[in-house]
């Protein structure tokens, strides 16, 4: 029975968004299939397949392996942070010093051609299958690499170039991205296999999704990518822009750090501002746990496991993945409780491995006002509601897919 409600969710997903959707006679359902298809395929293969298990796992073993190197550094400069009687290896050294080696190699392979040479071909390609245009499939590969910030800011030339529709479409989809910097990170709080599972599950996803809330038609004459790079081709002396990627790299831990102390701490300050009403029942991860609810269930799961699940998607809204992903580690890694079902621990996963929650929509206001113009910046960030719902249905199609796979 619950197999069957976790394959009615995915229709009830793509349901909700055709009625919030902007312009419903202009959806081109035809390639919306063609993506859904192709979701449920890659599903099925990564999960069913022992080729595709090899794959993901192997890909979450490589992103194991460098944090793995890059606790030697961590074990040279700060060896008292490793230590059993300082409490072991917490947060920031397992999960955000490995950024330091992480993010310059990325940097580095896009320095050499290899990154964006890869993204352009791929890119072109999933466009061809699924018949979206050239730079949103292009832009959904970007996705799977860069930061929301990061990836919108290599495609300055192409928003400018679009009209204020295409960059909202863009905006929704960002909010479905990751960062290449923090895949690592993930993979040690939770299972690497779903996590990398999730990622293309996300771009297939959020090309479903903005393709029916904002569906927009594109003339061959502007289905195009306008540049990739530097305008003026020249490229920055290596040492000086690998010391820019490091300084880069430590600006973002700085930045999640203090993201992930002030939400945990604002979420406990509220839940006791709550508890002044004695109603102790009265807290943000049951409040939202009663939002999320019927859509947890709907996942595949008896309600006592849906409103644990809700809550931890809540939370996640409110707050980002780390903040969950630190609180079901322990839990999910050993399988115990609601995570000795497996079904639970692909579900969860898939569903926290974006960034999508409140926070981000601030980042993405905040790149597109820097980008573009005065009246498309206005017209995306009039339509925030609709960024939010996006990034919501799209973490919430990706986990349906996977968990129906699953159990």
């Amino acid at each position: 029975m619950l197999i069957v409600i976790n394959a009615i969710s995915i229709p009830v997903f793509i349901g909700i968004a055709y009625l919030f959707s902007n312009n419903k006679k202009q959806i081109q359902w035809r390639s919306v299939a063609i993506v859904l298809v192709l979701e449920l395929l890659l599903a099925w293969f990564f999960t069913q397949f022992k080729a595709g298990q090899a794959a993901v796992q192997g890909a979450a073993d490589g992103f194991n392996w460098l944090v793995s190197v890059a606790s030697k550094g961590i074990a040279f400069a700060l060896p008292d942070w490793l230590t059993a009687n300082h409490g072991g290896p917490n947060f920031v050294t397992s999960a955000l010093l490995p950024i330091l080696l992480v993010v310059p190699l990325f940097d580095i392979l896009t320095y050499i051609g290899v990154l964006p040479w890869l993204i352009k071909w791929i890119g072109k390609g999933l466009a061809f299958i699924t018949g979206q245009p050239k730079f949103e499939a292009f832009f959904s590969i970007e996705m799977m690499f860069l930061g929301n910030t990061e990836v919108l800011a290599v495609s300055k030339a192409q928003l400018d170039s679009m009209p204020a529709r295409r960059n909202f479409t863009l905006a929704m989809m960002s909010m479905s991205c990751v960062t290449s910097a923090i895949i690592g990170s993930y993979t040690q709080m939770v299972p690497g296999k779903y996590v990398l599972t999730a990622i293309p599950l996300n771009i297939l996803g959020a090309i479903i999704i903005s393709a029916i809330l904002n569906p927009t038609k594109v003339a061959p004459e502007d289905d195009v990518i306008v540049s990739v790079g530097a305008k003026d081709g020249k490229k920055e002396p290596f040492f000086s822009f690998l010391g820019d990627s490091i300084l880069g790299a430590g600006k973002l831990i700085l930045i999640i750090t203090a993201t992930v102390i002030a939400f945990v701490s604002l979420a406990a300050l509220i839940n006791q501002l709550f508890s002044l009403t004695g109603q102790h029942w009265l807290t943000l991860e049951n409040i939202f746990g009663v939002v999320m609810f019927p859509f947890a269930w709907l996942l595949g799961f008896n309600p006592h496991e849906a409103f644990q699940i809700a809550q931890y998607m809540g939370t996640k809204l409110v707050t980002n993945e780390f903040v969950v992903m630190g609180e079901v580690s322990k839990s999910i890694m050993a399988g115990k409780g609601l995570f000795s079902n497996e079904h639970a621990r692909i579900v969860l996963t898939v569903f926290l491995t974006s960034f999508a929650n409140f926070g981000t929509l601030g980042m993405i206001i905040g790149a597109f006002k820097g980008l573009v113009d005065k009246d498309k910046n206005d017209y995306i960030s009039a339509r925030v509601p609709y960024m939010l719902l996006s990034g919501i249905l799209v973490s919430l199609v990706s986990a349906a897919a996977a968990g129906l796979f699953v159990w």
